[in-house]
């Protein structure tokens, strides 16, 4: 399962949960993707803040130190890297394996030639991070792709 903030044409923000990214894509193009504030089916993916931690319907601390500082060129640069992240978020998505919770257990069998090698993503504790590393294990934490688990 994957979770999109997403925003109607109107301005309504909402999460919703897909499949995966092909089956958001399939559901928007036939119109079955709906706001649920006002029923609109003119919806788009919002940009998800980069801050892994927060909420994805909320706004990152850098988006909203940058909005409270009034400085338009550093709200351009915030906007700017939220647009990489998401075309780095789409690509991993499109292009990698999701395993889930049991990312240390998929990444280690790669490692050690006990699984085919590709590329994956998905969840892990801190502490199994540090030991996949520990291991040499290449792992790299990538912001925005929490909260996939239903």
């Amino acid at each position: 399962m994957i979770v999109f903030d997403l925003k109607c044409s109107t301005g309504h923000r909402f999460e919703a949960w897909f499949r995966s990214s092909n089956a958001y894509e399939e559901q928007q193009a036939v119109g079955l993707v709906e706001c649920p504030h006002c029923g609109s089916n003119e919806v788009s993916k919002a940009l998800m803040a980069p801050n892994v931690a927060s909420k994805g319907n909320q706004k990152s601390e850098v988006a909203s130190v940058a909005a409270k500082a009034g400085d338009p060129k550093l709200q351009e640069v915030v906007e700017e890297a939220q647009k990489v992240l998401a075309k780095l978020k789409n690509h991993v998505e499109a292009n990698c394996d999701y395993v889930g919770d049991k990312f240390a257990d998929e990444a280690r069998k790669i490692h050690y030639g006990e699984a085919e090698e590709r590329g994956i993503y998905g969840e892990s504790t801190l502490q199994e991070a540090k030991e996949l590393l520990e291991e040499g294990v290449e792992v790299m934490p990538l912001p925005g792709l929490g909260r996939k688990d239903a």
